[in-house]
């Protein structure tokens, strides 16, 4: 706009940039982007309120050296957006940022700390897990397809406690893991360790699922006091919960049942939950189910079916058992 009446208490863009220390065509650029008002004279030459363009101007260049864009300015500047508000924002999308970083250096380390003949190896194993955040939707997927039949809140506080979001320590597992719920096999061999059967014959999916999980929540008391596995409550609560989604009822007949083409001892199954355990750091729910496996193992076959080797690292509650899985 022109102002030709008020020029005197007006400043030059020259002027405006000695007061300020920022370049001429610094402030042009701001003044282009709406983010600087000026007037013009009747020559054409830009003008500016002295106290209003260097407060602004002085704002602008303390925002941006705290890395803020000209877009979150401008809005703070309108006074459209809280300064606390487009702060937060700011370092919201820095922590991203950062964890990105982070998470890309610890797969750096992992190669460079490598055995030389693994180092080729570690490079495609840890390719695939580069978009975390794609990984971890891939093992929340694994599962959904899984436990559909859960409620929501079950099946959110099972990804909480069961699917790791680790911390780059962790790396090497993590990628590891992520490939092993790429194999098809894994699934058929998991989903047979949960349901137990044709799940085609189970009346109440979601009942059952129901059950197990409080189950293991049980079993989950004793292994953290590092108890052996044994026939009780919590294996009564488990076979319930089977043979009720079936409409049947808790007999030795049943029992060997549930035993029936067991995949508890699958090396997949195994491996899967150790790196889980590792990561996690927690008693997942495979380390409960393979608890309960040994427990309803000794109410069938006390004397004939020795313990399967806790393949998991933890709790040790078989340190000193001689039986191993083969």
């Amino acid at each position: 706009m022109t102002d030709n009446t008020h020029n005197g208490s007006l400043i030059s863009i020259g002027e405006l940039s000695r007061r300020t220390g920022i370049p001429v065509r610094t402030i042009r650029f701001y003044c282009d982007e709406a983010i600087l008002a000026s007037r013009r004279t009747s020559g054409g030459h830009r003008m500016f309120d002295p106290t209003t363009a260097i407060d602004q101007l002085l704002q602008v260049r303390r925002l941006r050296a705290l890395g803020l864009g000209l877009g979150p300015i401008v809005d703070i500047l309108a006074g459209t957006v809280p300064l606390a508000q487009a702060v937060t924002a700011e370092r919201s999308t820095l922590d991203t940022e950062l964890a990105a970083l982070t998470w890309r250096r610890a797969a750096l380390l992992a190669i460079e700390h490598a055995p030389p003949a693994e180092r080729a190896t570690r490079v495609q194993l840890l390719a695939t897990v580069q978009d975390r955040h794609r990984t971890h939707d891939s093992v929340v997927t694994f599962w959904r397809r899984m436990l559909t039949p859960l409620p929501p809140d079950i099946f959110d506080g099972f990804i909480e406690m069961n699917v790791p979001d680790p911390d780059p320590h962790h790396i090497v597992a993590y990628a590891e893991l992520a490939t092993l719920i790429t194999d098809p096999a894994l699934r058929v061999v998991m989903s047979r360790q949960l349901w137990r059967s044709d799940r085609t014959r189970i009346r109440h999916k979601q009942a059952l699922l129901t059950g197990v999980a409080r189950a293991c929540e049980s079993a989950a008391h004793l292994l953290r006091t590092n108890q052996r596995p044994r026939p009780g409550p919590e294996l009564d609560q488990f076979v319930d919960a089977h043979a009720s989604a079936r409409g049947e009822r808790d007999t030795p007949r049943f029992r060997r049942q549930l035993l029936t083409g067991a995949t508890d001892s699958d090396h997949r199954i195994h491996r899967y939950w150790s790196l889980t355990s590792e990561v996690t750091g927690t008693i997942t729910v495979g380390t409960a189910l393979h608890w309960l496996y040994n427990a309803l193992t000794q109410s069938v076959h006390p004397d004939d079916i020795p313990l399967v080797t806790n393949p998991f690292p933890c709790p040790n509650w078989d340190a000193a058992q001689p039986v191993s899985d083969r």
